[in-house]
């Protein structure tokens, strides 16, 4: 009967073990030493080895010639161990005896000594899915265990196992595997198996596995079933449903090239040839990751899981982005993933959302847009209405700069102002302006005016009847004339209302850059001025 890679090539001593290095060596010197726990919880992803490294813990303690880091494979004890059927070493699977009542017969088992071998040894898998009742049941098992007794925990949640049972235990966390090495025994299996298979077969194999050894081999299994025995990198690709970077590189030329069409060509391809859009978009993430992380190393880096030749075109291709640009379309894609898996539209979400990165690609940093502003600086920046870029040049001449609105009469402005109030249905602003003094600076109107004016005054109103007179925004000021101890208010719609403009403040908001910032953001506002000497 043909038995599956995963369980043909499975390690029987702690030299066949791939990775997980610290485990062996800790486990190996406790055997060595004489040091052996009576509990050991082993804790990490699937197919990493852990139920495995428990057999092996069994073996070496139960051998003939043992307790020994080596067991010898060859007496009744190793080879029922590696069967699966030996006396003495009861295995439980807690998805199915996870209850109280499992847990007291446990309890009673233990009590009784082995009936062959040296240990009595039980490997709990799946011990997060005990209940807290069952746990409570075995604590005191656990806390004094008879000397023949050894509990080995294996679990993928470590935090669901109560602390009280993983304080009285050896906590070792399994890793996931390398690449490399992951790739390595896949040619080292592949070459026993009398199968032939390229690299990029191997990296596609060791890929879909995510760092799982048995994830892995099974998907082995799965490609030599459907390939035989020649395994080519596109065909298994295309058996496990993986993308190939060529999928993914249409996306990164559609960004490139600010192409809209090109992003929803994608999704009508990927749609028509009944692909997983969902799996798409994780794919996605993955891509913009490893593009990242290949900007940021640059040459071979073992945080890809990728083949050298892989590498080199990830390189390549980061080297059109910037590290900013691929960080954002990281997060939005994964941002997209999320939202996918609770879509009744994914095709819609999907198109909407790879149509954000194109858009969020056009962004300029803040940094880049006040660069421009500062004399001789010229970059596109974007114009007020919002859409298209202009371009500054330099800085204009005198003759050619905007000349600043020449300051009304006080009388007119108040008139203007008044009647524009009515006209929003703003009464109370209206009579509060009626009853006030109006000083006009350039880029400042002051209000001289009760305190019985006040909310009135600072009623957002005010602000977009100026702004709607003036045809530009300025500072609104409020100076309070009864008390006659002069102080002043903001009534701008800022965070910082009702605080007061010093002079550093004042010099800043003078100064040219700023300026020309408010020009090309006619909306902008200036929220809070901050000494950076000081800071």
């Amino acid at each position: 009967m043909y038995q599956v890679l995963a369980r043909k090539y499975r390690p029987q001593t702690f030299a066949e073990l791939l990775g997980q290095e610290h485990v062996r060596a800790t486990i190996e010197n406790a055997i060595a030493q004489r040091r052996i726990a009576h509990g050991y919880i082993f804790a990490g992803q699937r197919g990493t080895g852990k139920t495995t490294v428990a057999r092996i813990l069994a073996r070496c303690l139960n051998c003939v010639g043992g307790p020994t880091p080596s067991p010898c494979g060859q007496c009744s004890s190793c080879v029922e161990i590696a069967q699966g059927n030996a006396p003495d070493v009861i295995e439980i699977d807690a998805a199915s005896n996870r209850g109280i009542n499992e847990m007291r017969e446990l309890r009673e088992n233990v009590r009784y000594r082995p009936s062959r071998d040296r240990y009595k040894i039980f490997i709990i898998d799946e011990a997060h899915q005990i209940t807290n009742e069952a746990f409570n049941a075995l604590l005191k098992t656990l806390e004094e265990p008879p000397e023949w007794a050894v509990f080995v925990l294996c679990t993928t949640e470590a935090h669901k196992i109560p602390a009280t049972i993983a304080s009285r235990c050896q906590q070792f966390s399994f890793r996931s595997v390398d690449f490399g090495l992951l790739t390595a025994r896949l040619r080292e299996i592949c070459r026993a198996e009398g199968i032939e298979a390229d690299e990029e077969a191997l990296a596609v194999l060791a890929q879909a596995g995510e760092g799982s050894v048995r994830d892995s081999l099974s998907a082995l299994d799965q490609a030599i079933a459907c390939c035989g025995s020649r395994l080519e990198g596109p065909a298994v690709r295309q058996l496990l449903g993986l993308y190939g970077l060529e999928t993914l590189e249409k996306a990164a030329a559609a960004l490139d090239g600010g192409s809209a069409a090109q992003m929803l060509e994608i999704v009508a391809e990927l749609e028509n040839s009944g692909r997983n859009l969902q799996y798409f978009c994780r794919e996605l993430c993955r891509y913009f990751r490893n593009l990242l992380v290949a900007k940021i190393a640059g040459a071979d880096t073992r945080l890809i899981a990728a083949s050298p030749a892989e590498q080199a075109r990830l390189r390549e291709t980061a080297a059109r982005f910037r590290e900013e640009d691929l960080t954002r379309w990281l997060q939005l894609s994964l941002d997209i993933y999320s939202q996918l898996q609770y879509s009744l539209q994914p095709r819609l979400h999907l198109e909407l959302g790879l149509l954000r990165l194109l858009h969020a690609g056009r962004l300029k940093p803040i940094e880049d847009v006040l660069a421009a502003l500062e004399p001789g600086g010229g970059a596109t920046a974007p114009a007020a209405g919002g859409g298209a870029g202009r371009t500054a040049a330099g800085p204009a001449p005198r003759s050619a700069a905007p000349a600043a609105p020449a300051a009304a009469p006080e009388g007119s402005l108040r008139q203007r102002l008044i009647a524009a109030l009515e006209a929003m249905g703003a009464s109370m602003s209206a009579h509060a302006v009626e009853e006030s003094e109006l000083r006009e600076s350039q880029n400042t109107v002051e209000f001289l005016a009760p305190r019985s004016a006040r909310l009135a005054l600072q009623s957002p109103d005010v602000q977009k009847a100026l702004e709607q007179v003036l045809g530009r925004r300025v500072r609104v000021v409020v100076t309070f004339t009864e008390s006659g101890n002069g102080s002043e208010t903001r009534a701008e719609k800022a965070p910082a209302a009702g605080g007061t403009m010093d002079a550093a403040a004042a010099r800043a908001l003078e100064h040219p850059a700023v300026k020309k910032f408010q020009e090309l953001f006619p909306h902008s506002q200036v929220r809070d001025v901050r000494n950076l000497r000081e800071d």
